[in-house]
């Protein structure tokens, strides 16, 4: 019985060791392999989309319309048939982009308090029984909107399509500059015209409203300038994830609002 015992004893040291030397013997052959043959590990790189996917035309008939207001899915080819070349300019203005603009306006007029809309007429504060002052307050929303939108967003989207032409080659190669649907010469007839035009828009609501210090054309102003150093280089403030959203915040909220109010 003892010697049983110790045989049966022997037997189950012998499989333990057994076990324990199996994985360590793996462990010991998968480093040698390790060492000769070094692995590198299989990672299977994310390919980026190819601009012509990207840039594809929207099927469900809306392409034209997107390539005037700027947006995504827009026409490849540009409509050039256009009296002045006006669908082209229009597409470079991106009045998709305008909509925040206005609004801003809107918002900072009512927030002034001084205001008169249609319903200020049935009692609505600030209230008012002359239809002549809501026609008036009405027109001003409307110069500003103007100034805030078409004119001045237009020229911030021309000239940062300017600075950009090289990238939209690669990334949007239907917008009007790199697709030589628009001259340089036009382009810079642009900027300049809705410069200007922006410059007097303001000078005139400043008049108009009788204000003793030009804050509609200091805010117009300053609009201009972040416009001209989000897009062109050296300072080129879209290059910075801080500084750009600074710019474009002020831009789009702020400076619509303050010429509204």
């Amino acid at each position: 019985a003892a010697s049983m015992w110790r045989i049966t004893l022997f037997a189950c040291a012998l499989a333990q060791a057994a076990a324990l030397h199996s994985p360590m013997a793996a462990a010991r052959g998968r480093v040698r392999v390790a060492r000769g043959t070094p692995q590198r590990p299989s990672v299977t790189m994310a390919q980026d989309p190819r601009a012509s996917e990207t840039n594809a035309e929207a099927e469900d008939g809306s392409a034209g319309i997107r390539q005037m207001l700027g947006f995504k899915g827009a026409a490849t080819v540009a409509d050039m048939s256009a009296p002045f070349n006006w669908k082209i300019r229009l597409q470079l203005m991106k009045p998709g982009t305008w909509v925040p603009l206005v609004w801003g306006v809107a918002c900072g007029a009512a927030a002034s308090g001084q205001y008169h809309a249609v319903w200020n007429l049935f009692g609505d504060a600030p209230t008012t029984d002359s239809w002549a002052l809501v026609g008036e307050d009405t027109f001003k929303a409307m110069a500003a909107m103007m100034l805030s939108g078409p004119i001045l967003c237009g020229f911030t989207q021309t000239i940062n399509d300017w600075y950009d032409r090289d990238l939209d080659a690669i990334n949007e190669p239907y917008r009007p500059i790199p697709s030589g649907a628009i001259t340089e010469g036009e382009v810079y007839f642009q900027i300049y015209a809705l410069l200007l035009s922006g410059l007097g828009l303001a000078v005139g609501c400043d008049v108009w409203t009788g204000h003793e210090w030009p804050v509609i054309t200091l805010v117009a102003s300053i609009g201009i300038f972040l416009a001209y150093i989000y897009s062109a280089p050296p300072l080129k403030l879209k290059a910075n994830g801080w500084t750009g959203t600074f710019a474009l915040g002020s831009s789009y909220i702020a400076l619509p609002w303050g010429c509204g109010h």
